[in-house]
């Protein structure tokens, strides 16, 4: 017998084995990323992609029949939330993370959960549309985003003279702009939406750009080396694209006021998105998406 259940805890691989071992499974959560990962009002984690992964911590109680695993919760930001996954503090990272190939080289990513594209906010009265519109002026972003890096490479290919000012994170970031330290902001455009509609009138003071700078698919992160609890967390979000259920869960977070915060932002699934829940992907490419 000791055989046969030292076979069952190899085939579960190692986050399930050790869940099943400590009775315990950790999801790291952004603390204000609305609407993906945010603290309601009694400072609960919420959010879209709090509530998939609150689907697969159901898959795995059934699983590994333990109907009291306790879930850890850890805070985590732009630049802690990868480390916390490489080095196994956390078994899932449910805020906003874009997968991307080269981030795919020390930690696994799941289907892709939502399609963002980056963009520049600046103050209404200017016109800027792409990064080349900004030459020697300050523009901002936060650290440890797929954002900065790609305002950095263009900075450099195109020499644009641009100096760089990083936030800690999104609403920090936001603040460069808003206090005039910065000409732009660059972020995703969902992310961007949401920090506006928490702006009330004031959010008519800014402009989003038409023109998208990158594409990012954002994914549950997860640990390399670890194909079975992939596997677990892709068949759970590839059922809820199945049988139709994300529709509703977008509509939640997506189209409707926000819990504890009554923010709307109106905001209709991109046909990108549509086009993953027809044919799920885990692809970092963003052709792949366009």
């Amino acid at each position: 017998m000791a055989l046969c259940f030292g076979t069952a805890q190899a085939a579960d691989g190692p986050t399930l084995t050790r869940v099943r071992d400590t009775g315990v499974i950790v999801i790291g959560y952004r603390p204000a990323s609305l609407p993906f990962s945010y603290l309601d009002a009694q400072l609960r984690p919420t959010g879209y992609t709090v509530e998939l992964c609150d689907r697969v911590v159901a898959a795995v109680r059934e699983k590994l029949q333990l109907p009291d695993l306790e879930v850890r919760r850890v805070e985590v930001a732009s630049a802690t939330r990868m480390p916390l996954v490489i080095n196994g503090t956390l078994d899932m990272e449910c805020g906003i993370t874009t997968h991307t190939a080269e981030r795919a080289r020390s930690q696994a990513f799941s289907l892709t959960i939502f399609v963002a594209e980056s963009r520049l906010l600046t103050r209404t009265a200017r016109r800027v549309q792409r990064l080349s519109d900004l030459r020697g002026q300050l523009v901002a972003s936060t650290i440890g985003t797929t954002s900065i890096q790609h305002l950095a490479k263009v900075n450099d290919e195109q020499a644009l003279g641009i100096r760089i000012l990083g936030g800690l994170d999104d609403p920090e970031g936001f603040q460069l702009l808003r206090s005039g330290r910065a000409a732009a902001f660059l972020m995703d455009d969902v992310l961007l939406r949401a920090l506006l509609a928490q702006q009330g009138p004031g959010a008519d003071d800014y402009r989003i750009s038409d023109t998208a700078m990158t594409v990012e698919p954002y994914a549950i992160g997860l640990r390399k080396g670890d194909p079975q609890f992939k596997a677990l967390v892709d068949e759970v979000l590839a059922g809820l694209y199945r049988s139709g259920e994300i529709h509703a869960i977008y509509r939640r977070w997506f189209e409707s006021p926000l819990p504890s915060q009554g923010l709307n932002l109106k905001l209709p699934m991109s046909a990108a998105f549509r086009r993953v829940i027809a044919n799920p992907t885990d692809s970092p490419d963003p052709e792949r998406y366009r």
